[in-house]
């Protein structure tokens, strides 16, 4: 009897303490994520060090800059799906201890190769870690009026860690060699590692029929091709290139292969079913467009406040700052806003915003002007995480429980694919409208002006070497052709976000929230705990 009243007890315990429990896993998420997240944009101040140091070739040093995101969004598929069969937890945690040696790896590299090998490994543990999160937070998190707080706050936390990169990587490299860069990530990998097997639940998908090999890696080889090609457009690659036709040629046979054997296979990786249900289509379309309009977008207004304004590379992230900010409070009252307005139109909403930010900083021109930039990214950054939180939590509560892993993978490559096609896209755009500008300058032979017409970097370059009244006027010349490319491009992005608008029209008009649904909260240690023969918590 005493037993019986025990064990009811600690069950009682159990169902008290589940909602808090749920909020703890939040915080472990949101660290993973973090973590992944600064590593992305962590380097990037450190290349002119790494440089120096490690005298890479021109090749070299671009496969050090691209092979983790390469990597990274080319395996999204495979290990999110990977992880709905055998188990998210599992994969997680062998995401961090992959990325953990890597991270000592890069650190010590002691020549070109070794820090590509390092981070194309920081790349597969990102890809473990990445899906993981959303697709835990979508199984703890099962009512979506919950879920979509905390993935306001998961969200609020990648825009922090997308700041923090660089600021940090600034920080370690005034006080520490370019490796502390990466060694810095071993302390946290050694903390999440048994804080992770200790409060994170283990689930799994459905588990029906054998893991699709094949098509795990068949998606991961067209991936790799597509955003390849991608990367080499959006770094100005010729497009006739074999080195850029043939990737993105194979890769879309491969992906049109995979979507092929997926639609025969009676247990595929990824439900196709998912995106007939139109909440889910076009959540996945807007963060493309969404990602589209901005990446290319801060790449130009980076140069545009060093080259153009002549502001130091802290000064420049410091005039960014506001869009972050902006960011994280949008993912902090998002949840409110999609109860309160609905999916529809919060997200159109939001495109909206981000188009009206756009257009207002094309007053931008060859004079600083710091009020209309920090309202024009204030807005951008505000309208640009409501589209995106909009986005993502209606994608992940269009998706099925068991198809959590595979959906948030397709999210999380959707994001990579839009960055990168935004590059080319827009980088395309500036370049047509930039170099005209540069053909006829007074004074300046024709040589001169086609290296000019290359960037704004090349053409001070030029400007420098020929110097006297000629160097001037290139260089008067290309500050004034980079303002109108400038402004082409932010009307170009103006006009894919008010597409975006129109796109997110097919999204639902009210929040489905479920009223009083029992789910099961898993334990923490699923594993040890079915030794005792409890049952499975319910909880209202």
């Amino acid at each position: 009897m005493s037993g019986t009243t025990t064990a009811a007890a600690g069950l009682r315990r159990r169902a008290a303490g589940a909602g808090a429990n749920r909020w703890v896993v939040l915080v472990v998420l949101c660290a993973s994520l973090l973590l992944v997240a600064v590593d992305a944009t962590v380097l990037h101040v450190a290349v002119p060090a790494v440089t120096e140091d490690l005298r890479p070739s021109a090749v070299e040093l671009l496969w050090i800059v691209d092979t983790y995101p390469l990597v990274c969004a080319s395996l999204l598929i495979l290990f999110g799906t990977l992880g709905d069969r055998v188990g998210r937890r599992r994969i997680l945690l062998l995401g961090y201890a992959l990325f953990g040696v890597a991270s000592a790896l890069a650190a010590v590299a002691q020549d070109p190769q070794v820090l590509i090998l390092a981070r194309a490994l920081l790349g597969v543990g990102g890809a473990m870690i990445m899906p993981a999160t959303l697709s835990i937070l979508r199984q703890v998190f099962p009512g979506r009026r919950e879920r979509a707080l905390a993935i306001g706050i998961w969200s609020a936390v990648a825009a922090v860690g997308a700041a923090v990169g660089p600021l940090l990587g600034g920080f370690l490299l005034e006080h520490f060699w370019w490796g502390s860069v990466f060694l810095v990530n071993i302390p946290l990998m050694l903390v999440s590692l048994p804080v992770g097997r200790l409060l994170l639940p283990e689930s799994t998908g459905s588990g029906d029929g054998p893991w699709d090999v094949v098509g795990a890696l068949t998606a991961a080889a067209g991936l790799f091709g597509v955003v390849f090609g991608v990367k080499r457009l959006g770094g100005g690659e010729p497009a006739g290139s074999v080195l850029t036709v043939v990737p993105l040629l194979v890769g879309a046979a491969l992906l049109v292969l995979f979507v092929r054997r997926q639609r025969h296979r009676k247990h595929p990786l990824v439900d196709l079913r998912m995106f007939a249900r139109p909440a889910f289509s076009t959540s996945v379309g807007c963060i493309v467009l969404a990602m589209l309009a901005l990446v290319g977008l801060e790449l130009i207004a980076a140069q545009y406040l060093q080259l153009v304004l002549g502001l130091s590379p802290l000064e420049t992230g410091l005039r960014l700052l506001p869009l972050t900010v902006a960011a994280m409070a949008a993912g902090l009252v998002g949840a409110r806003m999609l109860r309160r307005f609905g999916p529809r139109r919060m997200v159109c909403a939001g495109f909206c915003l981000t188009a009206l930010a756009v257009m207002l900083l094309t007053a931008m021109g060859r004079q600083d002007d710091a009020p209309l930039m920090l309202a024009g990214f204030v807005l951008l950054g505000f309208g640009l995480e409501t589209t995106l939180f909009g986005a993502y939590e209606s994608m992940l509560s269009e998706a099925p429980a068991e198809q959590a892993g595979g959906a948030a993978a397709i999210g999380e490559t959707s994001y990579q694919l839009g960055a990168g096609i935004g590059i080319a896209l827009l980088g395309t755009v500036m370049n047509v409208a930039y170099a005209p500008g540069l053909s006829s300058v007074p004074g300046v032979p024709a040589a001169a002006s086609a290296a000019a017409g290359h960037s704004l970097g090349e053409a001070y370059d030029v400007a420098g070497d020929l110097g006297g009244s000629a160097g001037a006027a290139l260089r008067r010349a290309a500050r004034d052709s980079f303002v109108h490319g400038l402004h082409a491009t932010l009307l170009v992005s103006a006009g894919l976000l008010l597409l975006g608008a129109v796109m997110a029209l097919r999204l639902p008009r009210v929040m489905q929230c479920e009223a009083d649904v029992a789910v099961e909260v898993p334990s923490p240690r699923a594993d040890l705990g079915a030794a005792t023969h409890a049952p499975p918590v319910r909880v209202r």
